[in-house]
């Protein structure tokens, strides 16, 4: 394997419980939410022994356990062994994401620096990472402060999130608020408190998760705005 040292190469969390953590891969380590792993992903999509890396002379390979909710290397669940290339996304479940390096070298800034990077492919396919609350537009996942909404946000509770991230800072009007999470063909049918209640229970899940910030702003009389601070580093 190109650029494959034994002695560098090491496996970092990134996003999940395990967030920032790193494991030097001398190694074999096995993964999943028994509390005989070598890695513990305490999440119950997680299979007891869900997945192992396991290490040659001069490679890295990356074995699926049967698990239920499946192991994915690059976004693409795996069904053989995989051999890992540098910088390769490993996702265990949905629960949990880590990123292969095989050297110091290929440590990508970002994650020296603690802070979460992602691939060009998740970039492509939607992923929006500004400030602390981020959301995926493919996945319909929310994460705020790097831990992930669960369970997911339904529907017309993402709708409405999303526009208010897209146009985030700015005033967006209730009108079109409505129009996007209920349609043309409905909008004229939904009344004022249907909206305030679908706002309040978006907002409920969001303090779930970090009740020190208020993220969605009402602006009497012209509609909402996403404030989204930038993320915390420590």
């Amino acid at each position: 394997m190109d650029n494959f040292s034994e002695e560098a190469a090491m496996l970092i969390a990134q996003t999940g419980p395990l967030d920032g953590r790193r494991w030097p891969l001398h190694r074999s380590l096995l993964v999943g939410r028994d509390a005989t792993c070598d890695i513990i992903v305490a999440d119950r999509q997680v299979s007891r022994y869900h997945a192992r890396f396991n290490i040659s002379p001069e490679r890295i390979i990356l074995e699926d356990l049967s698990s239920k909710n499946g192991t994915h290397v690059n976004g693409q669940r795996i069904l053989d062994d995989v051999t890992l290339q540098d910088g390769d996304v490993i996702q265990i479940a949905l629960a949990q994401k880590f990123v292969y390096v095989s050297s110091d070298s290929t440590l990508p800034l970002e994650i020296h620096e603690g802070v979460n990077t992602f691939t060009d492919s998740e970039a492509q396919a939607g992923q929006m990472i500004n400030g602390r609350l981020r959301l995926d537009k493919r996945s319909h996942r929310v994460w705020i402060n790097d831990v992930e909404v669960i369970p997911h946000l339904s529907v017309s509770q993402f709708r409405l999130l999303e526009l208010l991230f897209e146009k985030q800072g700015q005033v967006v009007p209730r009108s079109d608020l409505v129009l996007v999470v209920w349609g043309k063909e409905q909008a004229y049918d939904i009344s004022e408190q249907a909206l305030d209640a679908l706002v309040r229970r978006l907002r409920d899940r969001i303090a779930s998760i970090d009740p020190q910030h208020s993220y969605i702003t009402t602006v009497r009389g012209h509609g909402l705005r996403l404030d989204n601070p930038p993320v915390r580093l420590e």
